[in-house]
């Protein structure tokens, strides 16, 4: 798949580095965690450098889909990775030890909110921060890729 090949950068900011590299030694995502919840690796190319971006998310799940939540722990803005999707929908999604290709699509209206729901079950934390940014936290499913 394309968004593994090419450069990795690591991210700028010091915890995901940290967490990517604890995944990357271990091989797998279950040495890293939110609050004792389990986390995915979602590898993206970036959508200016071209290169190999990888960000640790919540783990939310149902029937093999997986959903990235850019709630930038309701920050003002999205976080990068949501315009690497934007860009190229080509994705890898790391849970546990199995790594598979995806692609993204960004959710609205009713199905956006069925997962809005889901994603608040597996994180609570994502209603506390949807109150904290005027910005509506886009939300892309995964779905596996054929």
């Amino acid at each position: 798949m394309t968004s593994n090949a090419g450069e990795y950068a690591p991210s700028p900011t010091g915890w995901v580095r940290e967490e990517v590299d604890k995944v990357t030694e271990a091989g797998t995502t279950d040495v890293i965690d939110v609050r004792g919840l389990k986390v995915v690796l979602l590898t993206t190319r970036g959508a200016k450098s071209g290169k190999i971006r990888k960000s640790p998310l919540m783990r939310v799940e149902h029937d093999s889909v997986y959903l990235a939540v850019g709630s930038n722990s309701g920050g003002p803005k999205n976080p990068v990775w949501y315009y690497n999707l934007k860009a190229d929908p080509k994705a890898t999604v790391q849970d546990g030890e199995v790594t598979k290709e995806y692609v993204a699509r960004e959710l609205e209206g009713a199905e956006y909110e069925l997962w809005w729901e889901r994603a608040v079950a597996a994180f609570p934390g994502y209603a506390d921060y949807q109150t904290m940014t005027p910005r509506k936290i886009p939300l892309f499913v995964l779905e596996p890729a054929e």
